[in-house]
């Protein structure tokens, strides 16, 4: 099997912060992936707050966050097992975050030993 990154973005920051419910159907969503054993890692939630983040370019440039360049904001990801990034796409498209207007990225990895 092969490992997929589901990258998730969203296009408010309001979105990032869900509600009690909306927290609920992203477990459940999680839980319904781990139960078939194809959840590799949970992954980590990604802060979208203004001195989080800091994007470094040639030059040795700095700069802060992502924000100014981007128009929405990579808000967290986990990684999955599949047979194909067809089988990780159907996996993805069960994931509320369609709801508030969200969208996934879905990257094979390639692992280096």
């Amino acid at each position: 099997m092969k490992e997929f990154a589901l990258i998730f973005r969203l296009k408010d920051i309001s979105d990032f912060k869900p509600s009690p419910e909306q927290i609920q159907e992203r477990l459940s969503w999680l839980g319904s992936i781990a139960a078939q054993n194809k959840l590799v890692d949970k992954g980590n939630t990604l802060l979208p707050a203004p001195g989080t983040a800091k994007t470094v370019k040639p030059d040795h440039i700095v700069t802060d966050g992502p924000y100014t360049e981007i128009k929405e904001f990579i808000s967290g990801y986990i990684i999955v097992r599949a047979e194909s990034i067809d089988e990780a796409v159907e996996m993805a498209k069960g994931n509320p975050i369609f709801k508030i207007g969200g969208n996934i990225e879905v990257r094979e990895i390639l692992k280096v030993n």
